[in-house]
């Protein structure tokens, strides 16, 4: 599959439990509540909390399942910290079905000559690290899953690498190489998988940053993304695993 077009049935995802980063805004928000009107139970995750506090009344509103807000800087997060979150999440749900990687750091786009190291640590801590070390830290509560699905989120020019876009795209290309090697060494359990989706031309916060002269009517919706989200967390994707999803091209 490799389109928008899957339909998503209501209870898609009754039942299980979805962790999602940056739920706070952008594509993490409208997954979070796309996630919530087909039934999943949704753990929370951003920096501030006050936004999360207001997706968690929406979902409230909206009569689905109570979710969870768990904070946390993936900036500055330590091993011991992912390792806290995991168990706070066995701690009060006792399982998990899926994470979703929306969370991203960008600075700047510019020459590679005015870029700084702690700008690149920065960007990898974030864009690349934190996606393995908080994967790495659920992964005992996925395998207990009987249908677990990991779905991280990439960008255009990791795919396309072209000059200005610096570390910000050579954090989101190790994405990549990542899911090829989770997916491969996740093959002797059936339950579990991973795979990327990258988004493309959609409207979000980001893509406003580093294309500002766009107009947001040339922009994809968000809303457009979430079949192919929903499709990789719910079941009609098992044994899909390790898979680049990319429709739109750079």
């Amino acid at each position: 599959m490799n389109s928008y077009d899957y339909r998503p049935r209501p209870d898609l995802l009754a039942e299980r439990v979805i962790l999602i980063t940056g739920a706070s805004g952008g594509i993490g928000r409208t997954l979070a509540l796309a996630c919530a009107r087909h039934g999943a139970t949704l753990i929370l995750h951003g920096r501030n909390t006050a936004r999360l506090e207001a997706v968690y009344d929406e979902i409230e509103e909206a009569g689905a399942p109570q979710a969870i807000i768990l904070p946390l800087d993936l900036a500055q997060a330590t091993d011991r910290d992912f390792e806290n979150l995991a168990q706070a999440i066995r701690a009060q749900v006792r399982r998990l079905d899926g994470i979703v990687h929306t969370a991203a750091h960008f600075t700047h786009l510019g020459p590679l000559e005015h870029e700084r190291l702690d700008d690149w640590l920065a960007l990898l801590r974030v864009n690349t690290a934190a996606v393995f070390a908080l994967t790495r830290a659920c992964t005992p509560l996925l395998r207990e899953a009987p249908d677990a699905s990991v779905v991280l989120t990439g960008e255009t020019h990791a795919l396309a690498p072209a000059a200005f876009w610096g570390g910000f795209a050579v954090s989101k290309s190790g994405l990549a190489a990542y899911t090829t090697i989770q997916a491969q060494e996740w093959e002797s359990a059936p339950n579990l998988r991973i795979n990327l989706l990258v988004p493309g031309k959609v409207d979000s916060p980001q893509r406003q940053r580093t294309h500002p002269g766009e107009t947001r009517d040339s922009r994809m919706k968000p809303e457009a993304l979430m079949p192919l989200y929903l499709y990789l967390l719910g079941p009609d994707s098992r044994g899909v695993s390790g898979q680049t999803f990319a429709p739109d091209p750079p």
